[in-house]
């Protein structure tokens, strides 16, 4: 695994990153040498990013907001220890100041010291390697403007008023970003040749939700669709339409659909954005901070059977465009294909760099954080469990009475426990091996070691998620994805609604 550096950024970044600041690579790297000097790691993260938000309300634009920020984030870290300062400004003077506000903490000085080894850098070369970016570096917003992106949100507004009589209120959301980031290590400084890690990350998302009323109820469906892209692409008709499309079919779904039934049964989970239960019940527990603390129920059992055989899982940051791909994370570290759990055997855990040392293993390219205000931790990219060999049709044929839970709204989870609760946004009965009547507010409740082991079939088409997934961790949000084939559990219970 090599150092990156993007061939991407041939224009000057001091459009992102100030002249004196980013480009006075000697004195910013005596500054962190000295700084960092005796401990275990640390780096510079500089981020530059622009959002732009649009949402359209029931045929009115409620909201248009613009953002342009960019600081610095400085941290060091020794033992367990994480010291870290942060900036919302470019400047040697502000640099100055954090670094020493790192060397005042008194904990530092207590603390046994190290260094940053000169043999080997977890696992990157000393020299630089060139990856292909896994998405364009082009602006999301090339090709538009603002007149055309909301006019848009009002096209869209139409056209799902027009597809159905019933519907009675549109709300659609465009979100862009873009971020420009530069990671400076002092290990990566060598004879006097620097090696800066630049990423440039395109971000997009459409969201489009209505609400239909029959015979005085009113029911909501919704869809959404992005990723590491131009925005160019959901711009296009049937990109959009198809949304507004889905959101109505859930929504007249909904309409019909009877009281959910309650108990414990069988669930047939569908393939794709379903895989949240996997990444809410499962993906958390397997993150390395956990692990090292002994939080996690997963802690320990790495070798072990904490699945049923044929369930296999991997965290992978590697899949082009899709919305929780990065080229490298947020310390520096490619992002890779991780193996976390292989025909139900634990095979490890998703690592950034502390965890990875304490825990004597290397960093997979985990540590991801929300901005340079925030330190990072292990996140997940995009977790998704394989395909497996069982037929779909055979899943619903072997189920005498269940739950096919095709899609999920919100939910919630312990990472101690693995006890989770997640909302079904649409559902169906499973009757004497058919799919019948829709059903509505049906909650399912388990743990998350529980669902693993009581996998009973996993269907051979894993389908990924459309790009709309934002995990939260510790107070950060990031863009993750997910992904699965239709799988078949038992033990899990239903909580249903009673009319």
């Amino acid at each position: 695994m090599g150092v990156f550096v993007s061939h991407a950024l041939k224009v000057s970044d001091s459009l992102f990153f100030h002249d004196d600041f980013a480009w006075s690579y000697d004195e910013v790297n005596r500054r962190l040498a000295t700084t960092l000097k005796g401990m275990d790691d640390g780096e510079l993260f500089l981020e530059y990013r622009e959002d732009e938000t649009l949402g359209l309300e029931n045929g009115v634009l409620r909201n248009a907001g613009f953002n342009r920020s960019s600081g610095f984030g400085l941290r060091g870290v020794v033992g367990e220890q994480t010291l870290f300062s942060h900036a919302d400004t470019f400047s040697m003077e502000a640099l100055n100041r954090a670094s020493e506000g790192l060397a005042c903490v008194d904990t530092l000085a207590q603390a046994p010291t190290a260094s940053f080894p000169s043999h080997q850098r977890n696992g990157a070369s000393s020299h630089a390697e060139m990856r292909s970016p896994l998405y364009k570096a082009e602006h999301p917003l090339t090709g538009s403007d603002f007149a055309e992106r909301a006019a848009l949100l009002s096209k869209i507004d139409a056209y799902a008023r027009a597809l159905d009589s019933r519907v009675v209120q549109v709300n659609a959301t465009l979100h862009t970003q873009w971020q420009v980031v530069r990671i400076l290590r002092p290990d990566f400084f060598q004879e006097g040749v620097h090696h800066p890690l630049v990423d440039i990350r395109p971000l997009v998302r459409l969201d489009i939700s209505l609400v239909v009323e029959k015979d005085g109820r009113r029911e909501s469906g919704r869809a959404g669709q992005g990723g590491r892209y131009s925005l160019a692409r959901l711009m296009q008709d049937e990109c959009w339409q198809s949304m507004a499309d889905e959101a109505l079919r859930q929504a007249l779904v909904n309409v019909d659909a009877i009281a959910a039934p309650a108990g414990e049964m069988p669930i047939v989970l569908g393939a794709g954005w379903p895989g949240i239960l996997l990444h809410e019940a499962v993906g958390h527990g397997l993150e390395g901070d956990f692990n090292r603390k002994g939080t996690s129920v997963f802690s320990g059992q790495v070798g072990q059977r904490v699945a049923s055989p044929g369930v296999t899982v991997i965290d992978d940051g590697t899949l082009a465009e899709r919305r929780g791909s990065l080229t490298m994370d947020d310390e520096g570290t490619l992002t890779q294909q991780t193996l976390l759990i292989e025909d139900g055997i634990l095979q490890g855990y998703m690592q950034d760099r502390l965890n990875a040392r304490l825990m004597k293993v290397a960093p997979t390219g985990n540590g991801r954080r929300q901005s340079y205000a925030y330190a990072p931790m292990p996140r997940m990219t995009n977790t998704i469990m394989a395909g497996g060999k069982a037929s779909e049709e055979e899943m619903i044929r072997s189920t005498k009475k269940g739950l096919f839970a095709k899609n999920f709204g919100g939910g919630q989870v312990d990472i101690t426990s693995g006890k989770f609760v997640f909302a079904a946004s649409e559902a169906y009965l499973i009757e004497d091996g058919k799919i019948t009547a829709p059903v509505r507010g049906a909650t399912l409740i388990g743990s998350g070691s529980d669902v693993m082991t009581n996998i009973e079939m996993v269907g051979p088409n894993m389908e990924l998620d459309p790009g709309i997934g934002t995990c939260g961790k510790a107070g950060q949000g990031v863009p993750v994805g997910v992904g699965q084939p239709m799988i078949k559990a038992n033990g899990l219970t239903v909580g249903g609604t009673v009319d």
